[in-house]
């Protein structure tokens, strides 16, 4: 098993992952980190009054456990159809705010747990 990411809200927009900073939305699966591509979801705007979480992005689905950093202030609307998608799938959605889920993310086993994490609102 490999070791769990280490994770934290530094402040409003900037998260830290195994000491190196991150300005922008991130994703995390299997020990590896990338840039959250958003843009997928963004027909979903009006509909939430920003930009939601939707099953149209680039998810990573390949885990038990999916936690969701929902913001600094816990903003970031969650669509229904990522919801419905992890619940097909078997995948548990965790959705807290940023720091709480990058507690959450730093103890997890990461062969199990994959994360999205918004850096803001």
């Amino acid at each position: 098993m490999s070791r769990p990411v280490q994770a934290r809200l530094v402040r409003f927009g900037l998260v830290e992952l195994d000491g190196r900073q991150y300005d922008r939305d991130v994703v995390v699966a299997a020990g590896q980190i990338r840039r959250r591509h958003k843009k997928p979801s963004r027909p979903f705007r009006d509909r939430y009054g920003h930009t939601p979480l939707s099953a149209a992005e680039a998810i990573p689905w390949g885990c038990r456990r999916l936690i969701v950093g929902t913001g600094a202030e816990g903003a970031l609307p969650i669509a229904d159809d990522l919801v419905a998608e992890a619940l097909r799938r078997g995948v548990e959605l965790v959705a807290v705010p940023t720091a709480e889920a990058c507690r959450l993310l730093s103890a997890a086993d990461p062969a199990e747990t994959a994360a999205v994490l918004h850096v803001t609102c």
